[in-house]
């Protein structure tokens, strides 16, 4: 019992440590004189059901570098277990995923990308996400596009 106390002592410790890093970077970018070139927000876990956790706070800190920094483009790139939520199917399932990912895009002009490749390996084909979802040759390759492109990686969990 003690044992397993620690070891959920030490994760709520590294989710807290990595939020704080996060908010720490939104937080330098807001500070800066000049805008970066754009952001990408990289979402890479094996945790599902972490899109309905993390896209709300990702929303509310693009309001916030957008207040700054009027027109920054901004995207998102989730490549781990985490992107299947995105499916057409999981649409009944994960309602508010579904929902704010689509406002994200529709509405706040916010390119949002799920890995192909890791989706090929689930069986799945871009046709199985929804419209308004990009699927990306790979995560990774995505990434790199938008570090050419000189934007700045805000990396999540």
């Amino acid at each position: 019992m003690k044992h397993s106390l620690l070891k959920i002592a030490a994760f709520v410790t590294a989710l807290l440590a990595c939020t704080s890093l996060w908010a720490t970077e939104v937080e330098t970018l807001l500070s800066a004189e000049e805008a970066p070139d754009g952001v990408v927000f990289e979402i890479v876990s094996g945790e599902k059901g972490l899109l309905s956790k993390l896209l709300p706070t990702i929303k509310a800190d693009i309001k916030k570098l957008r207040e700054r920094f009027p027109g920054l483009d901004i995207a998102i790139v989730t490549h781990g277990n985490e992107q299947f939520d995105l499916l057409t199917e999981k649409r009944d399932s994960e309602t508010a995923t579904h929902t704010l990912a689509k406002e994200l895009v529709n509405v706040d002009e916010v390119n949002v990308h799920v890995c192909g490749e890791h989706a090929r390996w689930r069986d799945k084909a871009p046709e199985d996400f929804p419209d308004y979802v990009n699927v990306a040759a790979t995560g990774p390759a995505q990434i790199r596009t938008y570090v050419d492109m000189g934007y700045v990686v805000i990396s999540l969990p």
